[in-house]
């Protein structure tokens, strides 16, 4: 077996080789016919080149550079490289013109989702890199490995792509082509690729970091208009996996009264003269073309005729829940208009006509009139944005199911903090008892089956957890929620004002649940490890815990995804979606425990058609990597405030700044930590009552890392609010305090451009281009700002910062000066930054025209 795995590889290759040599030559054939003029200027660029190395005056030494037009042989060039020893000449020598013109568009095919089917873009690839192979100078640039040429690492590349090779790692080179940059950068993203590693990284890179990623949670004060909203949600969102095994016996065959119910249903429903359905015909009336009204109106009025017949069977068992079916009409709570094809509510008498909340939504549904629309870049993401929308409006909420129907294919779908999996599609008018089965399940689902967190209990108009701390029970009893981060995949941070059951005084504290990967340090660890550093101006610690639902505790992988595996699933491709698992450098962490409620499960009988079961290697990761995991955990501090930006005066504004950059260093150099997630969510202020409570303070240590680690946490991945990530970040430097520093800058330019007022937020769509733009762009962008003479930054914040704002103008500029110096990146650490950044805003609070 072995041998003839060998021989097929090498047959592989040689075929490879053979078909990439002969579309090379045709290339070249056509280079040298259609491109004389650009062959030319090319010589004469060579001959520039060659004159400055001083060897002008024997035009000998030119050989049979561009001698001929139709002589494109690599023969017949000389070896310029032994006469221009540096690739950069080499390139000089060698202009691309519009070799690669014909290529611009595979960029935005692959990022963009478009209707380009996997197959074209695999093709184009091949194109592309046989037209690189085709060029001559690719016989003389060097190879990445010391010898031979860069025509042999193109070759090389060249298999690895027809092996299912990760086509991320030629985004940059793909990008650069749309962007027609310029030779030298097309070229170095060229070696990029072909290097054995994955592509090298930015300056001062940190092999201690974790990597970043970008999810929707991350955006602020924007519009979330869909042409760029649409992006950072498939990037959030990763691949979304369909055709995983076992998916529709788990989730609904489980369910023991369910699959008796269905078959009642169905046999009555196939009664008559003229059955609502006809084995071999499919169900009455469904239209003709599937246009999406008619389907809306058919599926509105088929689901009322199962309800009846369900309750006649089970007559203790009501329905509340009715379809709604809106299209036409934007579903209240959301920042941009958004519209629900269907969905489930709790309303017997849910109408055309009635308005509805997303935090009323429990089952999304989306449809399309063709089975093409079932892939990710239509029906798939528009119900992502629907999950989105649901998750976000119900605190309670850890994961939504949902379904898309194009056509008469139904696919079924769970949305959790991981991303989204999906049953096998299925037409309803074949398979009619689990189309009965599904909307059966839709109809008589648990608020626990739904995804609503069984640890926050709700009685007599209440709603509370409980904890156990220091050997006993406690009630926090829950008023409101303080902030939910908008998003489906992440750590989805929820906070709420809560107090102790029995508290007369009703103090307020905090409690907080986020969904983290395993791998990371627990924040409550950080939090009590700070408290216990005399750390000031930081949330000051009070309890933490795993979530425990049943015996274990709440992840995703075995308690919501009930262990199901998408290696196996249709599209799962190792390693494609996720950062790769770095060296694992955390701690063990202690996890505490609570009294919890059970989720449901039991045992699954399977007598329907089983699910088909489909199962890449990129390069040379380990393919049995462990799968991406998210852990509910949650942690409780005695300090309550209000985001910065809610200040009630400049003053009070500039003041809390001052006390977070305090409490800031002060986890710095007394707890070792680098808080690294430093935006206006994070920074808190309390102008009520202060009684042992800070007046400003620190919160969110989710993404801290210790200023002297030697590895990584071994997360998946991280996200922050790159709006306020510093210049250095964004090229992925390694994370310093200095950093953070410059965040707390970018923080109050931030606030100064977008607050009319305390809390009186608006969008200004200059900046809102800041929550989608490539961290490079931005990075460009705030180094251009930052790099301005006063002149040009005092006019360009006056122009842009709110007259409610605009008398701190002049003290914005003298701390860039100080984050700034010279109007360039910090080259090395500064201590004495933050007190010199603390004076400034003492100054600012001093003067008349500010207070």
């Amino acid at each position: 077996m072995i041998i003839e795995n060998i021989t097929v590889a090498v047959i592989l290759r040689l075929t490879l080789e053979q078909l990439t040599t002969q579309y090379c030559v045709e290339r070249v054939s056509k280079l040298g016919t259609v491109n004389l003029v650009a062959r030319r200027k090319r010589n004469s660029e060579t001959k520039r080149v060659l004159r400055s190395r001083g060897i002008e005056k024997d035009p000998e030494h030119l050989g049979k550079v561009g001698s001929s037009p139709n002589d494109n042989s690599p023969a017949s060039y000389t070896n310029i490289a032994q006469m221009v020893s540096s690739k950069s000449e080499i390139i000089a020598a060698y202009s691309l013109d519009n070799s690669l013109i014909e290529f611009r568009d595979i960029y935005d095919a692959v990022t963009l989702a478009s209707d380009t089917s996997a197959e074209k873009q695999h093709k184009r690839l091949f194109q592309l890199l046989a037209a690189l192979q085709a060029l001559p100078i690719c016989f003389e640039l060097p190879s990445v490995r010391g010898s031979g040429t860069l025509y042999t690492d193109l070759l090389k590349l060249n298999l690895k792509v027809a092996t299912h090779f990760e086509i991320e790692r030629l985004l940059p080179l793909l990008k650069a082509i749309r962007d027609g940059e310029p030779d030298k950068t097309i070229w170095d993203k060229v070696y990029e690729a072909v290097t054995e590693s994955t592509p090298p990284p930015r300056p001062v890179p940190s092999f201690q970091q974790t990597p970043w990623s970008q999810n929707t949670s991350s955006i602020i004060n924007s519009s979330e208009y869909r042409k760029h909203f649409g992006a950072v949600l498939k990037e959030e969102l990763g691949d979304l996996y369909v055709d995983v095994p076992g998916f529709y016996e788990m989730f609904f065959q489980s369910i023991e009264w369910l699959e008796p119910a269905a078959r009642e249903v169905l046999e009555r429903c196939s009664e008559g003269e003229d059955p609502l359905y006809r084995e071999g015909f499919g169900w009455r009336g469904w239209p003709e073309g599937a246009k999406e009204r008619d389907v809306l109106n058919w599926l509105q009025g088929t689901i009322e005729e199962f309800i009846p017949l369900f309750e006649e069977h089970a007559p203790d068992r009501k329905i509340q829940r009715r379809p709604l079916a809106q299209p036409n009409q934007p579903i209240r709570g959301s920042t941009a208009a958004r519209k629900l094809d269907i969905g489930f509510v709790d309303d017997l008498n849910a109408s055309k006509d009635a308005k509805y909340e997303w935090s009323q939504i429990l089952i999304p549904g989306e449809l399309k009139n063709d089975p093409k629309y079932d892939k990710q870049s239509h029906a798939w993401l528009d119900l992502g944005r629907y999950v989105r929308e649901v998750i976000t409006a119900q605190d309670r909420r850890c994961f939504v199911h949902g379904f898309t129907l194009c056509g008469p294919n139904m696919r079924l779908w769970l949305f959790d903090r991981l991303g989204g999996i999906a049953s096998e599609k299925f037409n309803i008018n074949n398979e009619s008892l689990r189309f009965i089965s599904v909307i059966l399940g839709y109809l008589q689902m648990t608020e626990e089956q739904l995804g609503f967190d069984p640890t926050i209990v709700i009685s007599d108009g209440l709603r509370y957890i409980e904890i156990e701390r220091n050997g006993e029970k406690e009630r926090l009893i829950i008023d409101e929620v303080i902030i939910r981060r908008a998003c489906v995949a992440g750590r989805a941070t929820t906070c709420w004002k809560a107090r102790r059951d029995g508290d007369e005084s009703k103090t307020p504290i905090v409690v907080k649940d986020s969904w983290q990967y395993p791998e990371r340090s627990e924040e409550g660890e950080l939090l009590r490890e700070a408290l216990e550093k005399g750390v000031v101006n930081v949330a000051r610690y009070y309890h933490h815990e795993t979530v425990r639902v049943g015996e274990s505790g709440d992840d995703i992988q075995t308690d919501v995804r009930k262990g199901l595996d998408i290696k196996k699933a249709a599209n799962y491709r190792p390693n494609r979606s996720r950062p790769p698992l770095s060296r694992s450098g955390s701690r063990t962490a202690r996890n505490n425990s609570t009294s919890s409620r059970k989720r449901s499960s039991t045992s699954i009988e399977p007598s329907l058609p089983p699910s088909k079961r489909q199962s890449v290697s990129p390069t040379k990761r380990n393919i049995n990597e462990a799968m991406p995991n998210r852990v509910h955990r949650r942690v409780v501090v005695e300090d309550y405030g209000k985001q910065i930006s809610k200040a009630s005066s400049r003053v009070v504004l500039l003041q809390a700044l001052e006390s977070c950059i305090e409490g800031y260093m002060s986890l710095y150099e007394k707890a070792g930590l680098i808080q690294s997630d430093i935006s206006p969510n994070n920074l808190m202020i309390n102008e009520g009552d202060s009684d042992g409570t800070c007046r400003s303070f620190l919160i969110d240590l989710d993404l801290a890392i210790r200023r002297d680690r030697e590895e990584p946490s071994g997360a998946k991945g991280k996200t922050g609010t790159r709006a306020f990530m510093s210049i250095g970040i964004l090229l992925e430097e390694q994370h310093s305090f200095m950093h953070d520093l410059e965040s707390f800058f970018w923080v109050l330019f931030w606030i100064c451009a977008h607050y009319e007022g305390p809390g009186k937020g608006r969008i200004v769509d200059q900046y809102d281009k800041w929550n989608y733009m490539d961290t490079e762009q931005l990075a460009d962008l705030k180094a251009g700002l930052i790099g301005r003479e006063s002149s040009d930054f005092l006019a360009r914040i006056d122009r842009d910062f709110t007259p409610y704002y605009l008398p701190l103008s002049t003290y914005v500029n003298k701390i860039r000066k100080e984050v700034f110096p010279e109007g360039k990146r910090w080259k090395k650490e500064d201590r004495g930054l933050p007190e010199r950044i603390k004076k400034i805003l003492q100054e600012a609070c001093a003067d008349p025209k500010v207070q």
